[in-house]
């Protein structure tokens, strides 16, 4: 979150470039909604660099998507938003030392906790590794009325012109958008393409996300051989 309006501008430009080098740069680990991911491999370089505990959380992970195959979408949103709602708010800069560090999935389930970016990212990838369909999906920026702040959450949308259901770490109960009014978008990206919200409620197409270029920026640390240490430890 950010807590000062004038922050804003720089604030967007960071958010536009990183999500979409996140859905760029993690392809290692998601070259597919159905690519079957290797448990061990993973599981092993999660407890070599974080730990035991490290370790248990990412099987944890693992039990959610075995368990999720199959369900329905909403069932498979319930399970995935419950399951990464339980993991602790911690703002960047104590726990990466950077005041705008968007962490992968796996750094993410690492150490156990992150910001709300990190938050909706997680949810993201993990609903597109459990077959959502990325049109479906779009990780959102919005004002936070109700802590005077800017806020990312997860929208999923049934069909292109549905009201969403949001995936949030403040409320952690599933909401339709019109039952959030304490939200108030301002963009949104999915793998492919981003949304500006210039009237309330309404997304304009802005373009493609291959328009953005600054995804090498982040790719060379994604993916589960380049996971980076946290300042602060979380166990």
């Amino acid at each position: 979150m950010k807590k000062t309006r004038g922050r804003q501008n720089g604030y967007l430009k960071v958010c536009q470039y990183s999500i979409l080098t996140l859905t760029l740069g993690l392809s290692c680990l998601y070259a597919s909604p159905t690519q079957k991911l290797d448990t061990n491999f993973i599981t092993t370089k999660i407890e070599s660099r974080y730990g035991e505990f490290a370790g248990k959380r990412i099987r944890a992970w693992f039990k959610v998507i075995n368990e999720s195959q199959g369900l329905s979408d909403q069932d498979k949103l319930l399970k995935v938003n419950n399951f990464f709602n339980m993991f602790r708010f911690v703002d960047d800069i104590k726990l990466w030392g950077e005041s705008n560090y968007w962490a992968s999935p796996m750094e993410f389930i690492g150490v156990n906790g992150g910001d709300c970016e990190d938050f909706s990212i997680a949810k993201y990838f993990t609903l597109l590794q459990l077959g959502v369909p990325d049109d479906k999906l779009r990780i959102t920026m919005v004002k936070a009325t109700s802590v005077n702040q800017y806020h990312m959450v997860l929208a999923y949308y049934e069909t292109s012109g549905a009201i969403p259901l949001v995936l949030d770490n403040l409320d952690r109960s599933i909401k339709p958008a019109s039952q959030r009014p304490d939200l108030i978008p301002v963009y949104s990206f999915n793998g492919r393409q981003l949304w500006l919200n210039k009237e309330k409620g309404r997304g304009v197409l802005a373009g493609s996300s291959e328009r953005l270029e600054k995804w090498n920026d982040l790719k060379h640390r994604l993916g589960v051989e380049r996971l980076r240490m946290p300042i602060l430890k979380l166990e």
